[in-house]
């Protein structure tokens, strides 16, 4: 259930990112990249298995934008961010739990 939830959240900051990106006044990439890495790095530190899952459901919707308004197949290499925070995360909470000595 928990990992629902969290998939959930990942979906729905992805979709809060992808419209933030694309409002007409916002023109910072830093954030936005900030953004995705973070989300993806959270969400999955938080306990969620599949860390290229999260990747994708914080990421996919700004290429997806940006193909369908321009046809910019260039923009996929956007989801590397948040798959690199995924994985980040991922590392993160499985070193806590090497170290806590927790199976």
């Amino acid at each position: 259930m928990m990992n629902k939830i969290l998939l959930g959240v990942a979906i729905l900051v992805g979709i809060f990112l992808a419209y933030m990106d694309s409002s007409p006044g916002w023109d910072d990439t830093g954030i936005t990249a900030g953004g995705l890495l973070v989300a993806a790095g959270i969400i999955t530190l938080l306990g969620h298995p599949r860390p290229w899952l999260v990747g994708l459901a914080v990421g996919i919707w700004i290429p997806l934008l940006y193909i369908y308004q321009s046809q910019a197949f260039n923009m996929l290499f956007v989801l590397i961010i948040p798959l690199i925070g995924a994985y980040a995360g991922w590392a993160v909470r499985l070193g806590v739990r090497k170290t806590m000595h927790l199976a």
